[in-house]
């Protein structure tokens, strides 16, 4: 509570009425002018126009969080009156006395009048942050991965929960089931709460982010080296039978593009919505545009002799845009046929049980360049793999190209066999 004692230390009423402000100072107050005290509450001042008797009304305080030094905007003189201003600033240094900051009071009450004066919940500030972020991500899977997690392991429980009440222990009670079990989603999860509370807290409705200490409520997970699961693979000495009597037995779009896949190494999406202006039949390259990329740079492909016999088959089968179009509908096609294709086939994989994945190719190509003396680099830049240092980055810009092709024609010659 604010006590009287407080007021004698804000307020100097009549310890010496020459030094307070009056009406008449403040109309002589002239452009250039030191700011006038106004001589009955600490701190407050009014600070000269560019207009002779007109200014602006300031309180400067030290705030009772972070320590520093602060000046609080009041309002305009003449349009905000002496009485006024003195009135307003007894108010802050009532706050302040009760350990609030009354610029930071004043901001929430801003955002919470603009918001039909109510805290918002945890789902209505979810579907905020969600909107203003998806616009930016490319990648759709992950746009409905980000928001539908939130929706089946967090809104059930604390959805209808205003933002401002929400503890740590909340989020520990959503994070509990999954924590261990599916430690790789629990993991997001919370890092996509984490940006939700976080998007509060930049905008005062919550006074820290509880999700930062969600981690004390919990067990400790597993490493992430050991919940990590990476894609199956076919062990690369394995793919030269696999083409000889898996591949080369069909005559379908499917096992063409995939053949097309592990010869080039690139990602199912890369191939399944390339385009015939993409490919430089003259220089033997495919240029993959920026927008399709996973790293958002354009990725130049050298295509090897068997790729280019590949392509033309595929020039001379069909006449439409995509290179590889789905026999139906002659749109793109599904990630989903090329795996159905090899759970069909039980293509061998390095995981007991499983089958090998599209994805999986690209790390069968990365074990042989490396067991094969390949430079590092040229595997890394064959994969479009960005350089994860940003001080290698910013010098390693060349894309070896032509470092990259004898490399490329000893791959396609190895599935060959």
């Amino acid at each position: 509570m604010f006590h009287l004692l407080s007021l004698k230390l804000v307020l100097n009423v009549g310890l010496n009425v020459g030094l307070m402000l009056t009406d008449t100072k403040a109309k002589n107050m002239k452009p250039g002018e030191k700011p006038l005290p106004d001589g009955t509450v600490t701190g407050l001042r009014l600070l000269p126009s560019g207009t002779k008797g007109k200014g602006k009304w300031q309180l400067r305080y030290t705030s009772t969080k972070s320590k520093r030094r602060r000046d609080m905007g009041l309002g305009s003189y003449p349009a905000t009156s002496i009485a006024l201003a003195r009135e307003l600033a007894t108010e802050a240094w009532k706050m302040l006395a009760e350990g609030i900051d009354p610029i930071d009071h004043r901001a929430k009450k801003q955002i919470l009048d603009n918001d039909d004066h109510h805290v918002p919940t945890f789902e209505e500030v979810s579907i905020k942050v969600y909107d203003s972020l998806s616009t930016g991500w490319k990648n759709k899977k992950h746009k409905d991965q980000w928001i539908n997690t939130i929706n089946t392991y967090v809104i059930p429980d604390i959805g209808h929960l205003p933002v401002d009440q929400l503890k740590a222990s909340d989020f520990a009670k959503v994070l509990k089931p999954i924590w261990l079990e599916k430690a790789e989603t629990a993991a997001r999860v919370k890092q996509r709460c984490q940006t939700i509370m976080k998007w509060c807290f930049a905008r005062e409705l919550v006074s820290g982010n509880p999700v930062d200490s969600v981690d004390h409520l919990l067990p400790a997970q597993p490493s992430a080296s050991k919940r990590v699961i990476h894609h199956p693979s076919m062990p690369w000495p394995e793919i030269p039978k696999f083409k000889k009597e898996t591949i080369d037995q069909e005559n379908t779009i499917t096992s063409v593009i995939l053949e097309f896949i592990i010869h080039t190494a690139v990602r199912s999406s890369e191939a399944r919505y390339m385009v015939w202006s993409e490919i430089d039949f003259k220089k033997s390259v495919w240029n993959i545009p920026a927008t399709r990329m996973k790293t958002g740079i354009i990725h130049r492909v050298p295509l090897t002799k068997q790729v280019i016999k590949l392509l033309e088959k595929q020039t001379a089968a069909n006449e439409m845009k995509l290179v590889f179009p789905s026999p139906r509908n002659h749109i793109a096609l599904t990630d989903m046929a090329m795996t159905k294709f090899l759970r069909d086939k039980k293509a061998q994989s390095d995981i007991p049980d499983r089958t090998a994945t599209v994805h999986g190719f690209r790390s069968s190509f990365r074990d042989w360049a490396s067991e094969n003396g390949y430079n590092r680099d040229l595997a890394e830049k064959a994969l479009a793999h960005s350089v994860k240092d940003k001080t290698e980055a910013a010098y390693h810009r060349t894309d070896l190209l032509e470092q990259r092709r004898p490399m490329m024609e000893a791959w396609s010659q190895y599935i060959c066999n």
